[in-house]
């Protein structure tokens, strides 16, 4: 008996050579007559846009900006109560690092255990990933008048680098309770601004009220909104019943409604010696109205884990709290991760529409300050606009940054 022994037969693969920008160019760019066409339309449209950019840039007069710098920033915040920004912005500064690098430990300290490797962050890929926000504070600090502000950025930049330092190098047994420092960082700073005999929530403003609101916001908002989209999907048919309810009647209103609705229907509810104030009452319509939103969120979330995860709990006998808690709902979280932050940006950019209501906020003041007399028909609004604008964007476009960095780590979308 003969056994043949089969015969392969070589084949030639040709490697593609590497292809240099030109390369790419030329292929993607030039490579029949219609792009080319469309390829040299755009790349003039670019350069005139971009040369209109420049002359306006070079020939603005931006004192406007520069005499209201302290209006768009923190509206009208008393003067000699200016010290209290300042140490709050030193107290968030140090609550960053501190969690930055308490979380940055926690990281490294699992790869060890599962013998995987970790790699630092490196100083250039923190400036690659923050540019936006460092490159705005310099275009503000570029408007002051004085030194003073930016030493003082100077040194919350040096306590938000030390308690980075600190969280990297606290001992495991710390590091557990590292939301409790960071709950007892952001009581102290509230009660640097307004403790203490301070300024209360209704004298802010400026982007200082944009971003506490949406902070605050998102704060209070997240946990109702979960609430309600877990109890979209109870058993129960009253809690299901009220929380549908809640959520087709708050999404089918828009949110400046909302906020008419918490200046003026709130105050009639509420007897005087106990009513709020405007911000407070306008944080509260903002809250009623992202919590219906982020629910609906969330229970995308949950419908995309599959059942056999949950069966699969339940057959080793987990309650169904912990079966909530500890396996759906953090699959569930991390599939809503694009849809939550475009929520959060979306959030960010609505806060100004609180000044419907007489509250003043960035977007406000860019109007506010063209009608003063120094300024008054000069028609500057492109410039204190289009300064607005840019806050926004760095801000809007550093959530969608982080936002993308996330999910590549947790691998949404991946199987």
């Amino acid at each position: 008996m003969t056994i043949e022994t089969p015969v392969f037969e070589e084949t030639a693969v040709e490697v593609e050579p590497a292809r240099g920008p030109m390369d790419w160019v030329r292929k993607n760019l030039f490579n029949n007559w219609y792009n080319t066409l469309l390829t040299l339309v755009l790349a003039a449209l670019f350069v005139w846009v971009v040369q209109a950019v420049v002359r306006g840039l070079l020939g603005a007069d931006f004192e406007i900006i520069r005499v209201n710098l302290r209006l768009f920033m923190i509206g009208q915040f008393p003067l000699d109560e200016l010290w209290r920004p300042w140490a709050a912005t030193f107290l968030i500064a140090i609550l960053v690092g501190v969690v930055g690098g308490s979380l940055a430990a926690t990281a490294r300290d699992r790869a060890e255990e599962a013998g995987l490797p970790f790699v630092e962050t490196t100083f250039r890929q923190i400036l690659g990933r923050f540019w936006p926000i460092i490159a705005l504070v310099v275009v503000i600090l570029a408007f002051t008048t004085t030194i003073t502000p930016t030493l003082l950025t100077l040194v919350a930049a040096a306590l938000g680098a030390g308690a980075y330092y600190l969280g990297r190098v606290l001992p495991r047994a710390v590091r557990r309770w590292t939301w409790v420092i960071a709950l007892l960082l952001i009581v102290a700073t509230y009660l640097a601004l307004a403790g203490f005999e301070g300024v209360g929530w209704d004298d802010w403003g400026g982007l200082h009220l944009n971003l506490f609101l949406t902070l605050a916001g998102l704060m209070f908002a997240f946990p109702m909104g979960l609430l309600l989209a877990l109890g979209r999907r109870s058993s129960l048919p009253v809690v299901r019943t009220i929380s549908v309810t809640y959520i087709e009647f708050v999404r089918g209103v828009p949110l400046i409604t909302i906020l008419l609705f918490g200046a003026l229907a709130i105050g009639f509810l509420i007897p005087n010696d106990l009513r709020p104030g405007l911000v407070t009452r306008m944080l509260i319509a903002i809250t009623l109205f992202e919590a219906a939103y982020i629910a609906e969120v969330v229970r995308g979330g949950l419908q995309s884990v599959p059942r056999g995860q949950v069966e699969a709990a339940q057959a080793v006998g987990l309650a169904p709290w912990k079966t909530m808690r500890l396996i759906v709902l953090p699959q569930a979280l991390r599939a809503t991760i694009p849809a939550m932050v475009g929520q959060f940006i979306s959030l960010f950019k609505d806060t100004t529409l609180v000044a419907v209501i007489g509250v003043l906020e960035l977007l406000d003041a860019t109007f506010i300050v063209n009608s003063q007399p120094s300024f008054l028909g000069k028609g500057l609004f492109v410039l204190t606009l289009g300064f607005a604008a840019l806050v926004f964007w760095v801000g809007s476009y550093t959530m969608s940054r982080e936002s993308r960095r996330l999910e590549r780590k947790l691998g949404v979308g991946e199987r």
